[in-house]
Parts: structure tokens; sequence; C-alpha cells
């Protein structure tokens, strides 16, 4: 929740000067494990969604001093799987959610070049599409996947290689007479299906849409607005 709060202030244009800064980075010592990885609280279990929570914290609030990097760098290398995605933890499947959650974490960090199986990543990130992208394999398509994958492939310079038309198509496919997305064509739509499908198509250049930062989520003017959030370059080097 604290991630989502910090991402709404900045897209309505606070300055979080009037957000507890060090009590939130002295709760994310508290919620990272011995394993680097972090929970949503210290009584739950961690996973790779609020490993990527804490990285876009620490962005935003310009202090990562909560965070042990290189602890959380060696957990996402080990969470890769044996297919190039890369799980909710260790030894899960791959998955486009996760996935996203560990790249857009390396980046935030300055450590994507410590990904083990780049080429893995890529074929991975390619093989997910079909029509529209897809979570995992031998799953149907789903609008917010293209997001979640279509981002990662823009954080790692591939963004080219995928079939920007038939993902458009696909998208729009799933908008409803209601105005919002479902999650697949003929489903009623939901918030986050909406909010991603918008996103996803968004990064297609889609006419009338702000550009989106595929780091965090959230449109480019928003994270320009706040000077701190100078992720590093995300490309990977050939």
């Amino acid at each position: 929740m604290t991630y989502s709060a910090l991402c709404a202030l900045q897209i309505l244009g606070d300055d979080l000067s009037r957000v507890d800064k060090d009590a939130i980075i002295q709760s994310l010592k508290l919620l990272q494990r011995e394993n680097g990885c972090f929970r949503c609280a210290t009584t739950e279990e961690d996973d790779m969604r609020f490993m990527y929570c804490a990285c876009v914290i620490s962005a935003m609030l310009g202090d990562w001093s909560g965070v042990n990097k290189d602890a959380a760098v060696k957990y996402i290398v080990e969470s890769q799987a044996f297919d190039g995605g890369i799980g909710l933890r260790i030894g899960a499947e791959g998955h486009g959610g996760t996935t996203y959650c560990a790249i857009a974490s390396l980046v935030l960090m300055g450590c994507l070049e410590s990904l083990s199986d780049k080429a893995g990543l890529v074929r991975w990130c390619c093989n997910a599409q079909g029509e529209g992208f897809v979570g995992r394999p031998n799953k149907p398509p789903d609008s917010c996947y293209s997001f979640w994958i279509g981002a990662t492939m823009k954080m790692l310079g591939i963004y080219d290689l995928s079939n920007k038309a038939k993902n458009r198509e696909f998208n729009l496919k799933c908008q409803t007479k209601y105005g919002g997305f479902g999650k697949h064509p003929d489903v009623l739509p939901d918030p986050l299906h909406s909010y991603f499908g918008i996103c996803g198509l968004s990064m297609m250049g889609f006419d009338g849409l702000l550009p989106v930062d595929p780091v965090l989520g959230i449109t480019e003017r928003a994270a320009k607005s706040n000077l701190m959030l100078k992720h590093p370059e995300s490309k990977m080097k050939e």
C-alpha cells in the first residue's frame, strides 16, 4: 500500500514533503529477509512483488539505506527459472508479472547487468506473445501483460521485437461497451486491467495517451515531477 500511495501522490503532483520518509525507510529494513527478498508485513511471506515495491519506494524517496542491494540482487538472479523467465520466488516458474518486478528492481538498483541468462530472458519475453501477451506458457492472452511483459521488453531495449499491431488489436478487443478493459475479450472490465491495458496501449504509441515510464508504471510526466527519480540506463548491453 505504501508503494501505491506514493505513486498516487506522484500522479497528483504532490512533492512528498508531508510523507514521513524516515519511518518508511526504517520499515523497509524490518521487511527485508536474510535471503534478500521483502515481505509486505513482518508476519507475511516474501516474494518478488514486494521486492519491486521496496525498490520503487526507495527510488521515490531518494534513500536506499533501507535496502541491502547486494542481497536483493542475489535473490533476483537466483529466481530466474530454467526457461529464462523470473518467478515469484526462488524455484518458482517464470511469470510475466514477477519478471517485470524483478527487471524493474534491477534497473532501479542499477544492476541489470547482474542477470545471468539474458538471452534466455529475451527468448522468454518474445515467446510470450501470440495475439496478445500471456503471463505463463499455455495460458490465454491477457490485456494486463501488454504492460508487464511489454514494459520488461522496453527496459531490455527489445520492444521492437514485439508485434505491436497484434498486441494493439488484442487490447482493443478487451475494451468493453462499459468503457473499461477486461482481461480477455468479452469479459467484464475491472480497474486493474483497464489501467494496465491503457498503459500497454501507451507504450505502443496509441494516439492521445501520455507516455508511460516502463520502470515505474506511471506517466513520464508524473515520474519527472520527482527530481530524485532518475533511474539508471535500463537497456542491456550487447
